[in-house]
């Protein structure tokens, strides 16, 4: 991007010279204007005029960026036609349209603040569910699973019954690093796709608690392997992490799960090839819920291993799946998992058609290849940073995903990729129109 921008701040053309193609970077504070980004392509006379209204002396542009005239035109400068000259307006009436542009983006920045404030508080009662199951569950199964009941027949509730049930990646101050935010993971997700699957309430609540218990075994492993990565594993350490399936059997047997619930426990870790454990099952031998859990799972564990330095981008990790991995999964809720999320699911840095950088905050399942996405703007406070829904920005699509060890630590900041990606769900009917 640097480049870009280097050729945009060496050229200027006169207010008379714009015209339609003209691909602008305008010198404004991001209240000063109403377009959604500093720098576009004027796309239609409408648009041209709305630039020229702000009656800067001079527009900085990008030529390679620009629909420029042929090679053979003379000294291949921009060839345009004159426009009229603006009529002077009374600053009076100028300052009204831009104070209320910039109360408007402010009023609409504060409602989606609310809006995640409220998916935030949600998110971390959920977590905090999760704390006291893992503490109660024996002691007090009948009060602790009526209680995790309550919060999966929520989720039942804005999936399976939301047309605009919205998947949003939470900030740093919600998440967190344990297996309580691993647990909530897979089960949102697997309830997204349960939606899709078209599974009834009653199955899809029963998978839910299965998810939100499935590494219930966790518990009677020591922290100096369940915290260990992997890699780092010898193989008596391998085969007592192993021991959490077993492990968590018994507990959800005690505990008095159902048989759904409890075989998602069971086989959480089996996978449709046969490569999984403990039983080396197949698909045809794995219930419908374990299949779609054990999907998930996987892919959680891909974004969030033990080694945050092993963790793959959300994006990376879909594409890992579907390239390289696909016969470990049942292939219809593969195929639902990635429409879900989208190609760049929430938690995904992204370069945006325009060379903007910005990073995948939510995706309404229903739009899943226009997400809504948070732009860096170095000019632009962060706490009043441009979000985007891209549904409402036509012009404006993603060309490709970025890793955020690319990235310069000021926009790393910026953007505030996490080390664990973490979900929760927005069941507000309007989520989808912000």
């Amino acid at each position: 991007m640097s480049d870009t921008k280097q050729n945009i701040s060496a050229h200027y053309l006169q207010p008379t010279q714009l015209r339609v193609g003209v691909f602008v970077e305008l010198d404004l504070p991001w209240f000063k204007h109403n377009f959604a980004l500093s720098a576009f392509k004027i796309r239609s006379e409408t648009q041209l005029q709305e630039v020229l209204n702000l009656r800067l002396p001079k527009y900085r542009y990008s030529p390679e960026r620009s629909d420029l005239p042929d090679d053979n035109s003379p000294n291949n400068q921009i060839v345009v036609r004159e426009l009229p000259a603006i009529e002077a307006v009374p600053e009076s009436m100028l300052d009204d349209p831009v104070q209320a542009a910039e109360q408007q983006r402010i009023k609409m920045l504060a409602q989606r603040e609310a809006r995640i404030n409220e998916v935030e508080k949600a998110f971390v009662k959920a977590t905090l569910i999760l704390k006291s199951l893992n503490k109660n569950l024996l002691l007090k199964p009948k009060e602790t699973l009526d209680e995790l009941g309550g919060l999966v027949g929520e989720m039942v509730t804005v999936f399976l019954e939301s047309p605009n049930a919205t998947l949003h990646v939470m900030g740093e101050k919600a998440g967190g690093e344990d297996v309580y935010y691993h647990s909530l993971n897979v089960s949102i997700l697997a309830m997204m796709v349960a939606k899709d699957m078209e599974l009834s309430a009653e199955v899809a609540r029963e998978l839910g608690i299965g998810a939100m218990l499935h590494d219930v075994g966790l518990v009677e492993v020591p922290d100096r392997i369940s915290k260990k990565s992997p890699d780092e594993y010898t193989s008596a350490e391998r085969n007592m992490r192993a021991m959490h399936v077993e492990y968590g059997i018994k507990i959800a047997r005690k505990a008095g799960l159902s048989n759904d619930a409890l075989t998602v426990v069971a086989q959480h870790h089996e996978l449709a090839d046969g490569s999984g454990y403990p039983n080396a099952l197949k698909a045809a031998a794995m219930s419908q819920s374990a299949r779609l859990v054990s999907l998930v799972n996987y892919y959680d564990n891909l974004c969030n291993p033990v080694d945050p330095s092993k963790a793959l981008s959300p994006h990376d990790a879909l594409s890992l799946m579907f390239a390289q991995r696909r016969s470990k999964f049942d292939a219809r809720a593969l195929a639902i998992l990635i429409h879900s999320l989208g190609v760049y699911p929430p938690g995904t840095i992204v370069e945006l058609s325009n060379t903007a950088v910005a990073s995948v905050i939510s995706v309404n399942p229903k739009r899943s290849l226009r997400p809504t996405v948070m732009v860096y703007d170095a000019k632009i406070p962060k706490e009043r940073a441009i979000v985007i829904n891209l549904e409402d920005e036509p012009e404006i699509s993603i060309t490709k995903s970025v890793r955020p060890e690319t990235l310069p630590a000021k926009v790393l900041a910026y953007l505030n990729p996490r080390k664990r990606v973490t979900y929760f769900f927005d069941g507000d009917t309007q989520a989808g129109q912000e």
